[in-house]
């Protein structure tokens, strides 16, 4: 049975992830329809209000007795970017899209923004992407404006934070031009709820979590008219669990089939990031990633500090499958001389000390070693990004205290967006935009077992061979280590031809490796690379 307290550990892991700013637009911006659209908005504003007066006079409900119905709401604005020298026009609309129940009652409103290529007159040529973000419990604000979306909040170079006021740049490196592009809130994210607060738990679990954002996509292309365009999911860090879910529900609900998944910061099977009584294998799959770390801050010895990280990794790689996996394996019947020298070789691939590694039994746990590594300096290590640190005010504690890579960006992201949505997507809403949120008791659907979604995907790839996976690892993503997706896909249950079919590309940067510049120019050529490939371009 999945304890709280690992649970807990799970929802920190994955608060996932990141996000990319948004730039001026070369051209002023306008509402669509100009008074036309202004006209019937207005109307629509009018109706809905009436709507729900009526009711509210008689008492609060309908004739039927049941709560009335919200009007769907969607603002449409114009803009242009340049992408790779090329402008680009585009529609960009965020409204609401409503989920009904069988007797046709609403049950959710769901927040999404998309971006449409405009001058496009083969629709069934041109690709659409679904993305979201994690958490559970995190809006798609992250890849929006950090990675995927026509504008980005501006970083430093690196990725790393800068002072506010914050602002949002144009995104030169935006999919837009490759796919139209659909950010989806899951309900109490974003501007998400349900229709009743009560009943969000209903939307709390991974099952059924894939079955409300099935249901947006289906509702989505049906208004849109968009089923016979090359469709594609992208997930990050949850979200990545979401798309293989979601694979499933599209395909046996709605009998969709998908041109493409693309997973940023991959975790399909728990087991693999999960540390539990009895269960060894993250610490194993986690081992490259401290490597990695360590060699970034300069803790390992010179021999290692002096080679390329592709090659001090591939020998963490060969050690953390080999001697180190048999250690663990043997437990207490490892052999004295045997564990001295993993000991010895574990703190030289780490940059920790002998004594803490035969401390910790070999097993060092993620956030003992974020606390350990830089402990002289009185600095924590990240876990979404282990580049960023952060000053420890308990120089004796043994865990890291906070996650400096998660300060470091959350408030950019929630200022800018807070601004772009009113400002320039002319979306006007009172209420809180939950970048993240606490979604309380999550449905694993996994009783005395790990989730494990990985079997979905392997199942939806068997039925629809022609289904590629693009996965985006980051060496120092501490969060989801890249080693623990690579042990994933090998032991993903499908034919060896299918194989084939699956790409990994790995980056320097963390669990949002985009805010990296280097490794977002990378991301994007990668990605455009596989969308044209798997819809047949």
């Amino acid at each position: 049975m999945l304890s709280l307290t690992h649970f807990a550990r799970i929802v920190s892991l994955l608060m996932l992830t990141s996000a990319a700013a948004l730039a001026q637009a070369p051209e002023p911006e306008k509402v669509v329809g100009e008074k036309k659209a202004e006209a019937k908005d207005a109307k629509a504003e009018a109706d809905a209000k009436d709507d729900k007066k009526a009711p509210e006079a008689k008492g609060g409900k309908d004739e039927k007795g049941s709560k009335p119905e919200a009007a769907e709401v969607k603002k449409v604005t114009e803009h242009s970017l340049m992408i790779d020298g090329q402008k680009v026009d585009y529609t960009a609309t965020a409204g609401m899209l409503s989920l009904k129940d069988g007797e046709g009652k609403v049950t959710a409103d769901i927040f999404y923004v998309a971006y449409a290529k405009k001058g496009v007159t083969e629709m069934a040529k041109r690709p659409l992407t679904f993305s979201f973000n994690g958490g559970p419990g995190s809006s798609s604000v992250w890849m929006h404006l950090g990675l995927l979306g026509p504008k980005r909040v501006k970083l430093r170079d690196d990725g790393f934070a800068v002072p506010p006021p914050y602002e949002l740049v144009e995104n030169e490196y935006s999919l837009l031009d490759e796919t139209d592009l659909v950010f989806i809130d899951p309900v109490s994210t974003g501007y998400s709820r349900a229709a009743k607060p009560e009943d969000a738990k209903n939307f709390f679990g991974v099952k059924e979590d894939a079955a409300s954002i099935g249901e947006f996509i289906r509702l989505y292309i049906t208004k849109e008219s968009r089923w016979l365009s090359p469709k594609f999911l992208i997930g990050e860090s949850y979200g990545t669990t979401r798309a293989a879910a979601l694979s499933g529900e599209l395909l046996r609900t709605h009998k969709m089939n998908l041109n493409g998944i693309m997973l940023v910061s991959t975790v399909l099977n728990f087991q693999t990031i999960w540390g539990a009584e009895g269960n060894d294998l993250p610490y194993v799959l986690y081992l490259p990633s401290f490597t990695a770390t360590a060699w970034y801050h300069q803790k390992l010895g010179k021999a290692l500090q002096g080679r390329p990280l592709a090659e001090v990794l591939k020998e963490a790689e060969a050690f953390t499958s080999g001697e180190y996996n048999q250690a663990l394996l043997m437990g207490a019947a490892l052999d004295p001389e045997q564990r001295a020298k993993v000991v010895k070789q574990m703190a030289r691939l780490t940059g920790l000390s002998e004594s803490f590694v035969e401390a910790s039994d070999l097993r060092v746990s993620l956030s003992r070693f974020n606390a350990e590594l830089l402990r002289e300096k009185r600095l924590v290590v990240g876990r979404f990004d282990s580049r960023y640190t952060s000053y420890m005010r308990d120089a004796l504690n043994n865990h890291a205290e906070r996650d400096p890579s998660a300060d470091a960006v959350f408030s950019a992201f929630t200022s800018t967006f807070n601004h772009y949505v009113r400002n320039d997507l002319k979306f006007e809403e009172d209420r809180p935009y939950n970048i993240l949120t606490s979604v309380g008791k999550w449905n694993w659907n996994a009783e005395n077992e790990f989730a494990n979604v990985s079997e979905i995907l392997a199942e939806s790839m068997t039925a629809n061979p022609y289904l590629k996976v693009h996965v985006s690892n980051g060496y120092y993503d501490m969060a989801t280590p890249y080693y623990a997706s690579r042990y994933t896909f090998s032991h993903l249950n499908i034919h060896p031809e299918l194989m084939k079919n699956i790409t990994e590309d790995d980056y320097t940067a963390g669990h949002m490796m985009y805010l990296n510049l280097p490794d977002l120019k990378k991301q994007k050529e990668d990605l455009a690379k596989f969308v044209r490939m798997a819809s047949g371009q």
